[in-house]
């Protein structure tokens, strides 16, 4: 009988050349994904009935203590905010509420009414085209009203603008307007009998560093140059045919302090106000008018000219004391107080 082989087991090669058998390398396909959990009877079913959201209401309400008088006014934005509805009135200390006054207001047509006077304002513009709109107003009351036709003109910042009272009388009033200013010509009545052309308009123009405004109406004319730089501005006024000249100066001594000086040549009267601002919300004015001979300081919590959603809580408030040069002793203390509420 032969003996059987024994294969030995290969000891680590020897030598130092040998690499090995190449391996060939095999991508695993990405494991499966959960499975998605078993419904519960927890689950929304779908939505059949969906009511609107509410618009949301916004209230403002402000006191005056000079008149004693409450002023509110309620707004909200309907249709997705194409239109916003306001409801205005006022109450005395008594608690007295005056007749509210009601307006709806779009893009292209408000609705006013008046439930004192019983009396409906209607306002509306049409866009025919890129370059042409119409206007109109009618006093449904006093069955009174204007229209007007506006047309652009090819150059930018040129456009033409025919306005007539309805019902018309005579012809209608033209107005011109171009980038350095408008021109208006319209007839009026003259001693009740007589109908004559006037002509309206105003010009402005870069002089010297400076903007010059020329302004006639009624046969006035009036001349206005402003210069105005980071720490001065200084605004000359002059008059025709009254031959009246004034001038207002204003310094501002850093960015929050800041000096106003006027002064009319013919009435000698003047009038000056100092300005300190101590941020944004809070700021503090005095000043002194020859005229009424009176002198006052104010106080303004919240931007003065700002609206009163800007200002902190939503409110702002105005304290004024008012002190006449003939007799100290009659000083009034004033306050303002305006509010937001967003409901």
């Amino acid at each position: 009988m032969a003996e059987p082989i024994m294969i030995p087991s290969l000891p680590g090669n020897p030598n130092p050349n040998y690499q090995g058998l190449p391996t060939a390398s095999v991508d695993l396909p990405p494991p499966p994904p959960p499975p998605s959990p078993p419904a519960t009877g927890g689950s929304r079913s779908p939505v059949i009935f969906s009511f609107p959201k509410r618009p949301s209401i916004r209230l403002t309400s402000e006191f005056d203590s000079d008149s004693s008088v409450f002023f509110h006014k309620v707004s909200c934005k309907l249709f997705d905010s194409l239109a916003k509805l306001k409801l205005s009135f006022h109450n005395n200390h008594k608690g007295e509420l005056s007749p509210p006054h009601l307006a709806l207001v779009s893009k292209h047509l408000s609705i006013n009414y008046d439930f004192e006077d019983q009396s409906t304002l209607l306002s509306g513009s049409v866009d025919v085209g890129p370059r042409l709109q119409l206007r109109a107003t009618h006093d449904l009351k006093a069955q009174q009203g204007e229209a007007s036709v506006v047309a652009k003109l090819a150059e930018p910042g040129y456009a033409f603008e025919l306005s007539s009272p309805v019902p018309s009388v005579g012809f209608p009033k033209a107005t011109l307007k171009f980038p350095l200013g408008e021109v208006s010509l319209e007839e009026k009545e003259e001693e009740e009998t007589k109908r004559m052309l006037s002509i309206n308009g105003i010009v402005k123009g870069q002089i010297l560093n400076g903007l010059c405004t020329a302004h006639y109406a009624d046969e006035d004319l009036k001349l206005r140059y402003s210069y105005k730089d980071e720490e001065m501005s200084f605004i000359p006024t002059f008059s025709l045919p009254s031959n009246a000249l004034s001038f207002a100066f204003k310094r501002r001594f850093g960015p929050s302090d800041k000096l106003s000086y006027w002064y009319n040549f013919d009435s000698d009267y003047w009038s000056a106000v100092y300005k300190h601002t101590y941020g944004k919300d809070l700021k503090l004015k005095a000043g002194y008018d020859s005229e009424v001979r009176l002198g006052w300081a104010s106080l303004w919590v919240g931007d003065e000219g700002g609206k009163a959603r800007t200002a902190p809580m939503k409110m702002k408030v105005q304290f004024m004391l008012q002190v006449p040069q003939d007799d100290i002793r009659s000083s009034t203390l004033m306050f303002r107080v305006k509010k937001r509420w967003d409901i």
